[in-house]
């Protein structure tokens, strides 16, 4: 691709893309690209100039040579979604925003009376249905008041007033439509499906594929802790599916041969091969989109209060201005009072104010799933981490490989690999790395494979059982043995390292160290935690005691716990939020699962496990714990702009109803002074939390 430099600083670049016209399809496909590079910190594009904006950390060469290499992908750019597309979205709302206040400006400068008043008496009718809706159904909503309030100024002739208040009101209508829809795409993005390759069966043989290049027809075979790739119908195995992401349903229903499995959903258990009947790209999003709107974990405490009391308080409003009235015999006075009422303005700041909170997470790589985890968050006190690739690096490393039983070191990494790699964790990722860093192959030699989440691996080579695991896996739950002769050379394994065992036979074939780092800001991460009010910290491991002590000593947490099983993580849990804690529960595994459901708040780190990621309520990216922190900041900060929304309401309108009443201020300006605030707070809603 040609461009030329237009300007640039250290860590920022701006250049132009040399060609005649860019469209928005062809700007997100170089904005995502450019993006998904190593050391690519923020990538904006803007198409009407054919500009892009590149802030990154590492090599500007890097930069450059990915510029240059740049081509657009023909066949994306055909299948182009503009439904899908956060540019396309506030394109139309830019325009949309920019039509209404011309059209509002024309209308007022420039057409005659007559007409003003027709339009105005026209535009009224949506408005007066809404409210008749509403008495119809026997309930008084703001509905009610808009349409009372636009009616009452009609009716004594002040058109401007009624045309005024319907347009800051279809103003607000179309800034929240526009926050919400931007809000709910950006998180529906965010949800979408992150799989690079799958399993393709041909014939006896899986083969590992790009996503891209399944076609319908394609078999495509999914294993315990995986997610379902695309849309298709089983045709041999059977799994226990969750379908929380799209159903919402908490438990696992059984797929055999013949039934449908949806993209997104995640195999807890079992293995199947599906029959693809949906492409990639053709429908995930949409079912998200649906799941998002439709659930009711959008909103939170504040915002179902704040929706709650705009409503109760429609009737005071009514009242009122009737006593006022009839105190004063002024309508003028009862008037400006119906042009104010508190509903407005909480309906409309309170969804506002989570849902820009939430794309503010969404720009610092972090997904929040619904308003009332942000809520959840802010109050929590208890903090519980996984240790594997949350406390320690995503990216663990094998370390040392000691072999048993006369073998070869090289003989166990193969087996290992060949077993570790159909399951997404960190640590199968390491086993897997060293084996390719080292040359070593390790085709399919073994038969059906058996994943026994949160200790280890079971399956069959040449006729006997092979395990590979944990301890507690390996040696009391299958019973595998150490050779005597051996017992002191397994007594030495060093302890500073996490240890994955292999056994043939029933007894030890290899032992795999792995060097598990800490994470650098592991420690000045759970520091600030405390200053901002986490009074509790605990890490829970599958590992040993030696090695979890060690990690637990390093990063300074107030509790730990060693060797635990999946439920006991679920159960530490379920005891705390008992004893009346707010419990945030942080991992990224299959065996974290569990204790993810059950806090109040469970955070999965974007790399892990699919079935981690899907079951949290929350997901941080993996290079740098610090989001946590900016979590933190963000849902503190949505419940001190929660509590000035309500201060500045009731006070603001509080303060119109009385100047009202007194006879200060005239219907026309009550009015415009509601509106006037109801917009600047929503507005100022959709401001970013951290400054």
């Amino acid at each position: 691709m040609n461009c030329t430099i237009l300007h640039e600083s250290r860590g920022r670049i701006r250049v132009h893309i040399r060609m005649r016209r860019m469209t928005m399809a062809e700007a997100d496909q170089l904005e995502n690209a450019l993006a998904a590079l190593p050391g690519i910190r923020q990538v904006t594009v803007y198409d009407r100039t054919c500009d892009a904006v590149i802030r990154y950390q590492e090599s500007r060469d890097a930069v450059i040579r990915a510029l240059a290499a740049f081509r657009f992908d023909r066949e994306a750019l055909a299948n182009f979604s503009s439904e899908t597309s956060g540019r396309v979205l506030n394109r139309r709302y830019q325009e949309k925003l920019v039509c209404m206040a011309l059209m509002y400006l024309v209308r007022k400068l420039y057409f005659p009376a007559p007409l003003r008043i027709a339009l105005t008496a026209w535009r009224s009718a949506r408005f007066f249905r809404r409210g008749l809706r509403c008495l119809l159904r026997r309930r008084l909503e703001v509905d009610v008041l808009d349409a009372l309030s636009i009616g009452v100024s009609m009716g004594r002739g002040d058109f401007a007033t009624a045309a005024s208040v319907m347009f800051l009101l279809r103003l607000g209508e179309l800034l929240e439509e526009w926050t919400r829809k931007k809000s709910v795409g950006d998180l529906a993005r965010s949800l979408s499906l992150n799989v690079g390759q799958v399993w393709l069966k041909t014939g006896d043989a899986e083969l590992l594929t790009p996503i891209s290049q399944i076609q319908t027809g394609d078999q495509v075979c999914v294993r315990t802790g995986n997610v379902i790739p695309l849309d298709g119908r089983v045709v041999s195995g059977e799994a226990g599916v969750n379908q929380a992401s799209l159903t919402g349903e908490s438990v696992a229903v059984r797929k055999g041969p013949g039934a449908m499995v949806y993209a997104g959903t995640v195999v807890e258990e079992g293995e199947c091969v599906l029959l693809v009947e949906q492409q990639a790209g053709t429908g995930r999003y949409d079912q998200i989109v649906a799941m998002i709107e439709q659930s009711e974990k959008l909103k939170s405490a504040a915002e179902s209060r704040a929706l709650d009391l705009a409503d109760r308080l429609v009737p005071w409003s009514l009242l009122g201005t009737g006593a006022t009235y009839l105190m004063t015999g002024n309508l003028t006075r009862g008037i400006s009072i119906l042009m104010v009422d508190y509903s407005c303005a909480l309906k409309l700041s309170m969804p506002l104010a989570a849902l820009s909170a939430m794309r503010e997470c969404g720009s610092h790589h972090i997904t929040v799933k619904g308003g009332k985890f942000l809520e959840a968050v802010a109050r929590a006190d208890t903090v519980v981490f996984d240790k594997t690739g949350t406390l320690t690096h995503a990216t663990p490393t094998v370390a040392r490989v000691v072999a048993f039983g006369g073998r070869k070191e090289q003989e166990v990494l193969r087996v290992a690999a060949c077993l570790e790699e159909h399951y997404p964790h960190s640590m199968a990722n390491a086993v897997v790395n060293a084996a390719k860093e080292q040359g070593i192959l390790h085709a399919e030699m073994h038969s059906e494979v058996e994943y026994v989440v949160a200790h280890g691996i079971s399956s069959r080579i040449d006729g006997e059982k092979v395990v590979i695991g944990s301890r507690h896996f390996v040696f009391e739950d299958e019973g595998c043995v150490v050779s005597p002769e051996e017992q002191a050379a397994f007594a030495s394994l060093p302890e500073e390292f996490s240890h994955l065992y292999l056994a043939v036979g029933g007894v030890l074939a290899g032992v795999v160290c792995v060097a598990d780092p800490l994470r650098e800001e592991a420690s000045a991460v759970l520091n600030s935690l405390r200053k901002m009010g986490v009074s509790k910290t605990v890490m829970m491991t599958g590992d040993n005691e030696k090695t979890a002590a060690v990690i637990a000593a390093q990063v300074g947490v107030d509790e730990y716990y060693a060797e635990v099983l999946p439920e006991d993580k679920a159960r530490f849990v379920e005891a705390e939020r008992a004893a009346g804690r707010t419990v945030i529960m942080i991992g990224d595994g299959i065996n974290d699962s569990p204790a993810l459901s059950a806090a109040d708040v469970g955070i999965a780190i974007s790399d892990g496990a699919a079935i981690a990621r899907e079951i949290a309520d929350v997901t941080i990216a993996a290079d740098n714990l610090f989001e946590l922190v900016l979590l933190r900041m963000i849902a503190q900060g949505l419940q001190r702009r929660t509590a000035g929304n309500y201060r500045f309401v009731i006070g603001f309108n509080s303060a119109l109803i009385l100047l009202g009443a007194a006879g200060i201020l005239p219907p026309a300006t009550s009015a415009l002074l509601h509106n006037a605030s109801t917009l600047a707070i929503s507005l100022r809603n959709m401001t970013d939390l951290l400054e």
